[in-house]
């Protein structure tokens, strides 16, 4: 991937951070996103960066753990391709106007909002990676076009995280218990995302089934999100929902440990393969 440092020419956003960045401003240009981060992010995920110089994404992570939210850019790519077709074949030669004038579709924005909050998890968890604890990030589920953002080994055990970008404050909902079966739900604001520990726990018996007698964790980590500034983190059906800090926290207490983090990182690596 491209990556240059430049003054823009327009406004623009960060795509890491959201902040605004008027016309002139020094920032960094990605080629195969096409879009923009201010220079504090990029300093934080690369190191500073030379005008106009090509850095390879392997770069951005520790060698042969992948890079963080790689496949997600493509998806939202295609699906925009996709839906420009459509347009243009239902309106024909009014098709270009039809594509300008349209909103992206939620199904399809929400693949660029992922690939940001893989990419901003990804560099937190890069920075934690030592002898004691190996990082692998979007690997592909066997038989499956489903990914996992990134899974964590350490000497205690392995943690399998979903990365997530949503506004709102998440939250556990509790109903039934006595009389009624206990039903847990996650909502973040006012969107139910249980399905989202669906997800992972699916995810968790992959690995686990991998590599049987090493304990795995599920984790939904939510960048960016409404969390409140004391306490906020809660467990549901085994599944640790958290921030990047509050995770890393997690990760460093769990450095110690029996488990080869090589060789579990070797066996995870030849199984699952890069997205």
């Amino acid at each position: 991937m491209l990556v240059k440092q430049l003054r823009l020419r327009y406004a623009g956003t960060c795509r890491m951070c959201g902040t605004s960045l008027p016309a002139g401003t020094e920032a960094t240009y990605e080629s195969e996103t096409k879009t923009v981060r201010c220079l504090a992010c990029t300093h934080e995920a690369t190191g500073p960066l030379l005008p106009d110089l090509e850095q390879p994404s392997a770069e951005l992570s520790p060698a042969g753990s992948g890079v963080a939210g790689s496949s997600a850019p493509r998806e939202y790519e295609r699906r925009t391709a996709k839906d420009e077709a459509r347009l243009r074949e239902k309106w024909g030669r009014l098709g270009g106007l039809a594509v300008a004038l349209s909103d992206e579709r939620q199904s399809t924005k929400a693949w660029e909002r992922g690939a940001i909050g893989e990419e901003c998890l990804g560099t937190r968890l890069n920075s934690l990676a030592a002898d004691s604890i190996a990082v692998l990030h979007d690997r592909l589920i066997p038989g499956s076009k489903a990914n996992i953002d990134h899974i964590v080994i350490t000497g205690s055990g392995i943690w399998v995280i979903d990365a997530n970008r949503y506004k709102g404050r998440p939250e556990l909902k509790v109903e039934g218990g006595i009389l009624r079966p206990r039903v847990e739900k996650l909502l973040v604001g006012r969107r139910d995302c249980t399905k989202l520990v669906d997800g992972v726990l699916k995810q968790v018996d992959v690995v686990r089934n991998l590599v049987t007698d090493v304990p795995v964790t599920g984790a939904l980590c939510f960048v960016q999100a409404d969390w409140p500034l004391f306490g906020g983190a809660f467990a549901t059906r085994g599944v640790h929902v958290l921030w990047p800090r509050r995770l890393a926290e997690h990760l460093a207490k769990e450095k110690a440990g029996d488990i080869d983090v090589g060789a579990i990182r070797g066996s995870l690596t030849a199984l699952l393969k890069s997205a």
